[in-house]
């Protein structure tokens, strides 16, 4: 490699290099000072974006809670409903479903813990693997760093995370009026989970030599514990934990109980096998090559087949665990959705004006209910085909694109293929999502309808594929943030819009808002089509613009 080609590919690093420093004498965390206020700058918007939007949902949920369940009658008949197998295993015991704080821990506890887990691990990797897969971490370990400064300002860094999404969340839980020790129960187990999964992301790193390896483990990892916790709970003795929540650091969380028992110990088991992972998997890299994982590579077959040679059957087999992922949380949720819907419908008061709000204008409350479950799972497939297509950039970033574009392929081609993924993948998740939803609804919807209703909001998913493609033409290295601000706007604006007292034109302006909620709404025609039309024409130039401007690596 050319010193010229060296220097553009590690320039983010350069400034942590003293020209003059010796690599003799220097202590394994010499530097780690330093090495952290470099991953805070390269990551200080992304952090502050996971923090304040966790945080954030706690006052929203809190406030449409309120409104929804206003008396301790209502609350009585919340907990009935929430006392059920399929809320166990999606949301966790209803321990306090009586109570506005234990409502909230079941509407939105397990979402912000898994989230923050979500959080830490890919960051952990971001900063760990993936850094040493590009280059960096040998060019910082060779005169400024220590061997271990650089993992460990990592791991600082993705605790300080943790710490700050918990106290957010702790204050905006006093801020509603929660009961104060519940509150800081609340933040504290969610940041615990997050610190738990520092120290298994962070073994991730050490055992996978490639940075979507450690990915893909920290995923697994993740789905694993979360299952064994639902598991746990479907097998419980009423609200009370089995022994095999112990077994799941989502079901040590949980156990600490906000608003209920308001239990601080299983927090020190939390942080324990974080800091126990962390230092393991510091032990761990002394033991290994840079570069190199654990675990062996698996080999591959000796000629790839002819299908996985094309741009689209690489691209495939690429995404297949994150394919599979997706349409098994699709699975998931439409049936989890259709097994409530009856119950909620009965729940929720038609005079109260949030639930007209929340569930739109049905001639029934059933008929809300099915709607908001069909918007649920359109915006499931709406995230789905966002970080599906994401992938192009990441190839791109990663240098990977360079390679595959120096034979006959054309980049036409080689974007075309990760579209066809997206566009149909998330067709496939409405289909399947909305008719699940109506088969486990039994027989209070038809699920062929459901089906239909969902792929009603295919053309909101393309629109944000229209962008996406835009942006990745003229503005790549903003891609990412650009269309998911674009997306959380309008998932709020389409859930949340008459909560905040948004007109009905605004919400109708946002891509999801946009489609009627079939069965509560009467369908037209005319929202999927401009929406169509405006994806064509957003992709089209974002497309032509590609094939005309540099390939850009960082």
């Amino acid at each position: 490699m050319s010193t010229g080609t060296a220097r553009g590919r590690h320039a983010p690093a350069e400034h942590l290099v003293h020209p003059t420093a010796s690599r003799r004498g220097t202590g394994t965390l010499t530097g780690a000072g330093t090495a952290a206020l470099f991953i805070l700058r390269r990551n200080w918007l992304r952090l502050a974006i996971w923090a304040l939007v966790l945080a954030s949902i706690i006052p929203v949920v809190y406030d449409s809670q309120q409104q929804a369940f206003p008396t301790q009658a209502a609350r009585d008949a919340y907990a009935q409903v929430a006392n059920t197998p399929a809320v166990a295993a999606m949301t966790g015991l209803p321990y306090a479903a009586g109570s506005l704080g234990g409502i909230l821990v079941i509407k939105i506890w397990m979402t912000l813990a898994v989230a923050l887990g979500f959080a830490v691990v890919f960051l952990v990797t971001r900063n760990g693997r993936a850094d040493e897969e590009a280059g960096r971490t040998e060019l910082l370990r060779s005169t400024a760093l220590g061997r271990h400064a650089y993992p460990t300002a990592n791991y600082l860094v993705a605790a300080g995370l943790c710490a700050v999404t918990g106290l957010l969340i702790s204050l905006l839980c006093l801020a509603v009026a929660l009961p104060a020790n519940g509150s800081w129960v609340m933040g504290a187990s969610i940041a615990g989970t997050g610190l738990a999964f520092i120290g298994l992301g962070a073994i991730c790193g050490q055992l996978a030599s490639t940075s979507r390896g450690a990915n893909s483990l920290g995923v697994a990892l993740i789905g694993l514990f979360y299952f064994i916790r639902a598991a746990a709970d479907l097998q419980a003795d009423g609200v009370d934990p089995t022994a095999l929540s112990w077994f799941s650091p989502v079901g040590w969380a949980q156990n600490m109980r906000a608003f209920g028992e308001d239990n601080w110990w299983p927090l020190l088991a939390l942080v324990g096998l974080g800091l126990a992972g962390c230092l393991f998997a510091l032990r761990l890299e002394s033991t290994r090559d840079l570069g190199a994982g654990l675990l062996p590579e698996r080999r591959g077959p000796a000629a790839a087949g002819n299908f996985t040679t094309t741009a689209l059957g690489l691209a495939l087999r690429l995404q297949r665990s994150s394919l599979v992922g997706w349409f098994i949380g699709a699975a998931v949720s439409g049936l989890f959705f259709g097994s409530v819907a009856q119950a909620m419908s009965s729940l929720l008061d038609p005079q109260n004006p949030f639930a007209r709000n929340f569930v739109g204008t049905g001639h029934s409350m059933l008929d809300g209910v099915l709607g908001i479950f069909v918007l649920f799972n359109a915006l499931l497939a709406g995230a789905f085909a966002i970080q599906c297509l994401g992938a192009a950039r990441s190839e791109e970033e990663g240098g990977r694109l360079e390679q595959q574009l120096a034979g006959s392929l054309s980049r036409g081609t080689w974007l075309g293929a990760h579209l066809l993924i997206a566009v149909l993948g998330s067709g496939f998740m409405l289909v399947l999502g909305g008719y699940l939803t109506g088969a486990a609804s039994q027989g209070s919807a038809d699920p062929g309808q459901l089906a239909g209703a969902a792929l009603a909001f295919w053309p909101a998913v393309l629109s944000m594929l229209g962008l996406q493609l835009l942006t990745f033409g003229y503005l790549p290295r903003s891609t990412t943030a650009i269309t998911w601000a674009v997306y959380g706007i309008s998932v709020m604006a389409a859930m949340f819009g008459g909560l905040f007292s948004l007109s009905e034109d605004v919400i109708r302006a946002t891509p999801f808002g946009a489609i009627p909620r079939v069965p509560a709404e009467d369908f037209s025609w005319t929202p999927p089509a401009v929406l169509l039309l405006i994806s064509l024409a957003l992709g089209a130039a974002g497309m032509a613009r590609f094939n005309r401007r540099d390939v850009l690596t960082n």
